[in-house]
C-alpha cells in the first residue's frame, strides 16, 4: 500500500536563501562544535572510552556509536541549511508525490554524507519513501577500468547498505540527462537533492537535468564533499591558501560537527529496484582495460575507514615530520577514497583531531591540507572555468610563460616516453613507475615530475595537457580538483608566486634533481620503481 501523500510544501527547507540563513540569529551549536576546550575534554573521553575497549573495535563501530549519540535521526538534528542551495525556479512539493531522489554522484557514500541526510531530512518530514539514484555513463573523461573498478566495487557496497534501511537503489545507464528525467517522471517524483561538485562535466550534468525536469520538481544541492561548503567559504577565486585559510577556520564551528545517522527509512516504496547485474555493468563498460585495477586500495567505505584507522594508529605521529619524504610510509593514503566520496573527510578530520594534543604538528599539517588545501582546490574550480588550461593562470604567469615558450629545451620527450617512463631522469621514471604500478605517486614528487614535463616538452600548454592526461589515466584520484590544480601550481603558478626568472620556467618556481636529494634518499626510491621491474 503506497504511503498516504501529504500536501504540505518542501518551502520550508529548500527556499531559504544563503543570505536569508547568514543573517538568521544563530544560537551555539555546544552539543556540536569543537572548541579547543570541549575538544580537549573530548579527546579524554574518547581516550577513555579507547582504553576501555582494549582497542579491539574498529572504527567503522566507534563512528556507528557516534552518530547514534549525535541525534536518533536527521529529523532530531540541528541541519545547517547553509550547506543546501536551491537549483530549480520551484520549492513546492506538488500534491501527487510519491518519493524523493537522491541522485548520488560525487559522494559515493550512504553515512556521513549531508546530501543524503537532507534528502531523507525533506522525505522524513513528507512521510514519503526515499530512492537513491546514480547515473552510470559507459565512459568518462577516459577513465580506465582502474577507477571504473574502484568506483563500481564501492557502489555495490553502497546499493547492499541501502536495502538494509529500506531504501532503494537504482543503477540508471546512461548519461543523467538521458535517464533521470524519465525516472523522476515515470515514478510520480516529488523532488530530487543532489551533491556537489565544482568541475564542469558536473555541473553541466546538473544544467542538463535542470533542464529536462518538469519545472514543478523541486532541485536543491548540498555540499556533501567539503566541510565548509564551497560557496559559504568564499564567494570568489581566492589568491592562495593565505586569503582563504582564516576564512574556513573561522566558519568550522559551525561546520565540523558530528553527523546523524541515516536510518532504516520507514515508509517503504512500491517502486522497486531492479536488481544490479554489476559484472555485466562492468562488462558493457566503453573503457581502457589495459590500466590495470591495484591491490593496496580495496574499495568501498568500510574499507576506507580501515584505512583511516591505520593512519591514526601507525602513520599520523610521523604525518608531521615525514610526510615530504617519500622513503617514509607517512602519508594517510586515503585520496581514492575520499575522491570517489566513499569516505568523508569530515569524518576523517573529526577522528583525527581527537588526537591533537599527542600528535599537535601532526594533526595541524594534516588539516592544513585534508582542509583548507582541498577546498582551495574546489575554489579555484568553481570560480574559474579554465582551471585546466594555461588562460586560467594569473596575468603575471601566462605573460612569463609565453615570454619563455620557445627557449631551447635541454630534453624533448613524447608523450608515449613519458607515459612509459623513459627519460633520461631515473627519480622522474620511478615516480611515473608509481603511478603506473600503484595508481598513485607520492605528493612531494607530484610537483617534481609536473615541472619535469614543462621542462621536456615543446610549450606550457603541451606540458599542461600531458601532464593531467598521465595523472588522470593512472592516478586513482585523477578527474579531481586537486589534481588540476596541483598540474596548474606546479606548471603555471596558482596559489602561487613569481619567483627568480630563468630560462623555460620563466618565474614560475622551479625544482630540481640535486634539490631532491637534498630533502630525501633519491636513490633509495629509484631502486624501488626502477621500471625495470
Amino acid at each position: 500500500m503506497a504511503p498516504k501523500k501529504r500536501s504540505h510544501s518542501t518551502s520550508s527547507e529548500p527556499e531559504k536563501t544563503e543570505s536569508q540563513e547568514s543573517k538568521a540569529k544563530r544560537k551555539p551549536l555546544q552539543k556540536h562544535q569543537f572548541s579547543k576546550s570541549n575538544m580537549v575534554q573530548k579527546e579524554e573521553e574518547d581516550k577513555r572510552e579507547g582504553d576501555k575497549r582494549g582497542g579491539t573495535e574498529g572504527l567503522q563501530e566507534v563512528v556507528r556509536q557516534s552518530r547514534l549519540r549525535t541525534a536518533p535521526s536527521v529529523l532530531e538534528f540541528r541541519f545547517n541549511k547553509q550547506r543546501v542551495r536551491l537549483i530549480s525556479q520551484d520549492c513546492h512539493l506538488q500534491d501527487r508525490s510519491q518519493a524523493f531522489v537522491y541522485w548520488m554522484s560525487r559522494d559515493q557514500r550512504v553515512q556521513d554524507n549531508w546530501a543524503f541526510l537532507y534528502a531523507q531530512r525533506l522525505a522524513l518530514k513528507q512521510k514519503l519513501p526515499l530512492h537513491v539514484c546514480f547515473c552510470l555513463a559507459p565512459c568518462f573523461l577516459g577513465a580506465t577500468i582502474r577507477h571504473y573498478d574502484f568506483m563500481l566495487r564501492g557502489l555495490e557496497e553502497v546499493a547492499e547498505e541501502c536495502e538494509k534501511l529500506c531504501i532503494p537503489f537504482h543503477l540508471l545507464l546512461g548519461l543523467p540527462k538521458d535517464v533521470l528525467p524519465a525516472f523522476v517522471q515515470t515514478h510520480g517524483i516529488g523532488g530530487i537533492v543532489t551533491d556537489f561538485s565544482p568541475l564542469l562535466h558536473h555541473t553541466q550534468w546538473v544544467k542538463d537535468v535542470q533542464d529536462a525536469l518538469p519545472r514543478q520538481v523541486p532541485f536543491v544541492q548540498v555540499d556533501a564533499h567539503n566541510i565548509v561548503p564551497c560557496w559559504v567559504a568564499s564567494d570568489k577565486q581566492e589568491y592562495g591558501a593565505r586569503t582563504i585559510r582564516h576564512k574556513i577556520h573561522d566558519r568550522l564551528p559551525h561546520f565540523l560537527t558530528e553527523f546523524p545517522p541515516v536510518i532504516c527509512h520507514p515508509y517503504l516504496s512500491n517502486i522497486q529496484a531492479e536488481p544490479v547485474d554489476w559484472n555485466g555493468c562492468r562488462a558493457g563498460l566503453q573503457v581502457d582495460r589495459s590500466v590495470k585495477e591495484v591491490s593496496w586500495a580495496k574499495p568501498g567505505t568500510a574499507s576506507g575507514l580501515t584505512m583511516l584507522q591505520s593512519f591514526i594508529a601507525e602513520r599520523l605521529p610521523y604525518f608531521g615530520s615525514d610526510r615530504n619524504n617519500p622513503n617514509k610510509d607517512a602519508l594517510s593514503n586515503l585520496s581514492p577514497w575520499f575522491h570517489f566520496g566513499q569516505v568523508s573527510v569530515q569524518r576523517a578530520i573529526l577522528e583525527v583531531q581527537k588526537h591533537r594534543s599527542r600528535y599537535p604538528d601532526s594533526v595541524t599539517n594534516f588539516v592544513e591540507e585534508a582542509v583548507v588545501r582541498r577546498e582551495l582546490a574546489d575554489n579555484f574550480c568553481f570560480y574559474n572555468k579554465n582551471y585546466d588550461k594555461l588562460e586560467g593562470a594569473y596575468d603575471w604567469a601566462q605573460t612569463t610563460l609565453r615570454l619563455h615558450a620557445k627557449d631551447k629545451r635541454p630534453h624533448l620527450y613524447s608523450l608515449e616516453q613519458l607515459e612509459s617512463g623513459k627519460t633520461h631522469d631515473p627519480l622522474w621514471n620511478a615516480a611515473q613507475m608509481q603511478m603506473v604500478k600503484e595508481g598513485k605517486m607520492h605528493g612531494f614528487l607530484r610537483m617534481y615530475w609536473a615541472k619535469k614535463i614543462l621542462e621536456w616538452t615543446h610549450s606550457p600548454e603541451e606540458a599542461l595537457e600531458f601532464a593531467i592526461y598521465l595523472n588522470d589515466r593512472f592516478q586513482l584520484d585523477g578527474r579531481d580538483p586537486n589534481g588540476y590544480v596541483g598540474c596548474m601550481w606546479s606548471i603555471c603558478g596558482i596559489h602561487d608566486q613569481g619567483w627568480a626568472e630563468r630560462e623555460i620556467f620563466g618565474k614560475i618556481r622551479y625544482m630540481n634533481y640535486a634539490g631532491c636529494k637534498r630533502k630525501f634518499n633519491v636513490a633509495e626510491f629509484e631502486r624501488k620503481y626502477s621500471s625495470a621491474d
